[in-house]
């Protein structure tokens, strides 16, 4: 009896064992989706890749795409493993791909403001019905959902009682400056750079109205094609391996916005319902396009 239980053990720990190792000889690609170019994709994260590859024992290589479309279709027809993307992103993923997430990237202060000039007479996001606000690209997590939907938590329809200006971070923050925009809504860190750089006006010639909560994570997220196993020892080596694996990222320029971040293997699907929230505020309940592309 007791030889037949050691055998059956055995016989499901050298089918584990196959499982995984099946994925040691092949190369498993990796994309990351605001970066083009294999070049850039070295350089901000070559280091990344090969530190991952060490600690799993799987050969990662990168897969470059043009745009986030791209990412999705290649990893629908699993040309790409994993992908690297940001929290809007992974909405879509999960919608159009069945995307799983894997690990979540924490990044400090990661939140969104809306500011204001402190003598324009504006106190709350309400006091800016009927005025024109300056935020970033279209469909950017931090620079336009966010701000968007700390507009709708406030009490203000941001598609009916503002007018949008779409504008690059330092633009809007000229604008606001002039007088051209009553506010603008960007990242929190983008306001304290802004701000620590300004030579005319004082610090204390803006102020925040309102903040939203820190956003869901940028997120590593897996096909449908890849196994449970090879998800779970993933997650297993950024748990374990966090601090080799932050050293190898934060030596691309870029990444610097992640200096102090922790790994966070127990992300889930249900953290990102604030970003579906987003999406519904600004008119896309459905989270099956990429807005802006």
């Amino acid at each position: 009896m007791k030889r037949s239980i050691v055998s059956a053990i055995m016989a499901v720990l050298m089918v584990f064992t196959v499982g995984v190792s099946a994925f040691a000889g092949e190369k498993i690609r990796l994309a990351v989706t605001d970066l083009e170019g294999m070049e850039e994709l070295q350089r901000e994260f070559g280091a990344f890749r090969d530190e991952l590859s060490r600690q799993t024992g799987y050969d990662f290589e990168f897969f470059p795409v043009n745009n986030r479309t791209a990412a999705v279709e290649a990893l629908k027809s699993k040309r790409v493993d994993f992908v690297l993307t940001g929290p809007a992103e992974y909405v879509i993923f999960k919608k159009r791909v069945k995307a799983r997430p894997v690990v979540g990237f924490s990044r400090p202060d990661y939140f969104a403001s809306i500011i204001v000039l402190s003598e324009g007479g504006i106190n709350s996001v309400k006091d800016l019905k009927g005025s024109k606000v300056a935020v970033g690209d279209v469909g950017s997590t931090s620079k336009h959902l966010a701000p968007m939907q700390i507009m709708q938590d406030n009490g203000l329809d941001p598609l009916n009682d503002i007018k949008t200006v779409h504008v690059d971070y330092k633009v809007g923050w000229e604008a606001l400056k002039r007088g051209d925009v009553m506010a603008l809504g960007t990242t929190t860190d983008k306001f304290m750079k802004m701000r620590s750089k300004e030579k005319k006006l004082s610090p204390g010639a803006f102020k925040v109205i309102a903040r939203g909560p820190d956003l869901p994570n940028d997120v590593l997220l897996a096909g449908p094609h890849i196994s449970e196993e090879m998800i779970a020892k993933v997650r297993a080596v950024f748990r374990d391996h966090s601090k080799d694996l932050i050293a190898a990222m934060l030596k691309g320029e870029d990444n610097q916005k992640y200096k102090g971040m922790v790994f966070l293997p127990e992300v889930k699907d249900s953290d990102y319902n604030y970003i579906r929230a987003m999406y519904t505020t600004i008119g896309y309940p459905q989270y099956s396009d990429f807005v802006g592309d």
